[in-house]
């Protein structure tokens, strides 16, 4: 299947946005990607006509509101592979999945002499709360160390995952500083050979590749609405049944209840256990939309777009001189990003450069600071790519980008 792009840019206002005498160049998806009207009108349309406090009346708006928000759940399931929305927990991001794990699991199922297994390639996200979960509970956190120069994981560090005091293993699909996506699917069998709990953070690999959960066979998998095109604040935490079962809620309220006493409480079934409070309908109808939105175009398109574009960065950046490019410069190996370094000029000022220019990337630690150190580096710039990016967009990234170090004094 090819792709119209010039139909497909059209369905997203904001790449037209002027910019330095020309349209804006957005290589900041890593971050948030941009929405398209589709997602846009389905959550206007919701307001206008169906807005109402869902599971909590018995009038036409919250009937409404109830349909919306349960009935997008259905499509989050088919979408990941799930095999019931009793599995499909919303919160308002990755962030919120991975510490409702480690809250609700981690520091109720660990204890001194337990271990906790992540890698140095990890978000904050999905590191800070496994610190506080070992903190709380005497486990000790461990982590799986990469080459410096390819990003892969070293084989002997794997072997890590085989100790049976691993009780809880965590890690991301693809890396949103590397851009390596880990194979996941062998590692979770060899956690899983001593019973080891898996958490796969698919913030980075959900937007641009197929995820079926069961097949990976995950046990905890999580991602975010906005890195698809979806409205902010709705996110997704994918549990096997059995786990969330047992797993007590993260917090407290309204709607997550069965029956209230003066001095105890029982717990709605699944998924409402973990989804106390009103709950984000336009943000669950603007995920629905988007997984729509991007099931049309396609996985194989996406894909398609995403390889020819990180293959021409990676090939114009190494013709260019003083550039470090971090983890693999085989574009094979890139899952939609390019992470590099000017020499000599911090990342901050490449940014600002660039967006003079009209040029958005990334810059600083990514919310992957340890990373960073461990490749003695501080910071560094990204360029992440969506399918309605162009060729022609990259060419003139490459050109502002090679006039960066004359403006700052240096030699090209």
């Amino acid at each position: 299947m090819t792709m119209n792009i010039d139909a497909i840019r059209n369905d997203f206002p904001i790449l037209k946005t002027i910019c330095a005498g020309r349209p804006a160049v957005y290589f900041d998806n890593a971050a948030t990607a941009q929405k398209p009207l589709p997602v846009l009108e389905a959550a206007f349309e919701y307001t206008v006509r169906s807005n109402g406090n869902p599971h909590r009346g018995a009038h036409i708006f919250s009937l409404a509101a109830s349909e919306a928000y349960d009935g997008s759940k259905e499509t989050v399931r088919r979408f990941i592979g799930a095999k019931s929305v009793r599995e499909i927990i919303y919160t308002r991001n990755t962030t919120e999945s991975l510490n409702l794990v480690a809250r609700s699991w981690g520091e109720t199922h660990l204890g001194p002499g337990d271990k906790i297994l992540i890698t140095i390639a990890e978000h904050h996200s999905d590191l800070v709360p496994w610190q506080r979960a070992a903190e709380k509970t005497g486990a000790s956190l461990e982590y799986i160390y990469v080459d410096k120069k390819t990003g892969h994981f070293l084989p002997e560090d794997l072997e890590k995952i085989d100790d049976p005091a691993v009780k809880i293993f965590a890690f991301a699909q693809v890396s949103n500083v590397l851009g390596i996506d880990f194979d996941p699917k062998p590692l979770i069998a060899r956690a899983h050979a001593h019973g080891a709990a898996v958490v796969l953070d698919g913030a980075q690999s959900v937007p641009h590749k197929k995820v079926d959960v069961t097949d990976l066979d995950c046990d905890f998998f999580a991602f975010s609405g906005h890195k698809m095109g979806s409205a902010g604040g709705i996110g997704v935490l994918y549990g096997k049944e059995r786990f969330l079962e047992e797993m007590e809620p993260f917090l407290m309220g309204g709607d997550m209840i069965d029956r209230v006493e003066e001095q105890e409480t029982s717990f709605a079934e699944l998924p409402m256990k973990f989804e106390a409070g009103t709950q984000y309908v336009e943000g669950a109808v603007s995920l629905e939309a988007a997984i729509r939105y991007v099931e049309a175009v396609g996985f194989d398109v996406i894909r398609a777009q995403e390889a020819r574009l990180v293959k021409r960065t990676l090939e114009g950046l190494q013709e260019i001189p003083h550039i470090q490019i971090i983890g693999p410069a085989d574009p094979v190996e890139k899952e939609g990003l390019v992470s590099f370094n000017v020499e000599d000029v911090h990342p901050h000022d490449v940014a600002q450069i660039l967006s003079a220019e009209g040029i958005c990337i990334r810059t600083g630690h990514h919310c992957a600071e340890p990373l960073h150190r461990y490749l003695g580096i501080n910071a560094s710039c990204r360029a992440s790519f969506w399918f309605y990016n162009t060729e022609e967009e990259v060419d003139y990234f490459l050109e502002k980008l090679k006039g960066v170090r004359p403006m700052m004094g240096y030699g090209e």
